[in-house]
């Protein structure tokens, strides 16, 4: 019974960490539409630091691309300025994604370059915003943007999120709806999160 009592007080602390962790600025959206399957959402207007990755390997490009953009916010800029952290951290692959034109879809995740980008605090513009001293990082200002999303927790492995964008362009065709650009992956949540906490999501632009 003690034994119980320590798991039970160790994933409270560590749901309690992971909560506070993982507060940050987010992503600002209004929800259009939802069904039981995805949702659909727009974004305004926003800026993104971004960087390559030539890599097949999703983990592969998350972890890379997360340290270069990351080292950007934290003063690897020209104003030597720490920039705030935001969520989601996205990943979208640079070069077009095999879909299937007959039921079930398919997504090829190998395409060797991803796209791994922050969302810049709303705070700023692209004039106020200090130039990366890291030529690999770039600023880039999204328009606004008709985005349709799932949400998954727990596991974001390469193999679930393929499953997950699998499934989101499925109900898409489904509902005739038409897809603009390539699907990215979204994770809200720091690596130390628990699991059950975690927040990711598959979006797409759509018309």
């Amino acid at each position: 019974m003690q034994t119980i009592y320590i798991i039970l007080i160790v994933l409270i602390l560590w749901s309690i960490w992971g909560y506070f962790g993982s507060r940050v600025e987010q992503a600002a959206y209004h929800v259009i539409s939802k069904n039981s399957d995805y949702e659909v959402r727009e974004y305004p207007e926003h800026i993104v630091a971004e960087t390559t990755i030539n890599s097949s390997s999703f983990r592969g490009s998350m972890n890379s691309g997360f340290s270069i953009v990351a080292g950007y916010i934290f003063g690897a800029n020209t104003k030597n300025t720490k920039i705030s952290m935001t969520a989601p951290v996205v990943a979208q692959s640079k070069t077009s994604e095999k879909i299937s034109m007959t039921a079930p879809v398919t997504v090829n995740m190998n395409t060797g370059s991803n796209v791994i980008s922050f969302g810049m605090p709303r705070a700023y513009t692209m004039d106020t915003l200090p130039t990366p001293t890291d030529p690999r990082v770039k600023l880039r200002l999204v328009p606004k943007q008709k985005v349709a999303v799932l949400n998954f927790s727990w596991s974001r492995s390469e193999t679930r999120v393929d499953k997950m964008k699998t499934k989101l362009l499925t109900y898409l065709k489904r509902d005739n709806i038409e897809v603009l650009g390539n699907i990215s992956y979204a994770g809200y949540n720091a690596p130390w999160t628990p699991p059950w906490m975690n927040r990711n999501e598959v979006l797409v632009e759509i018309k």
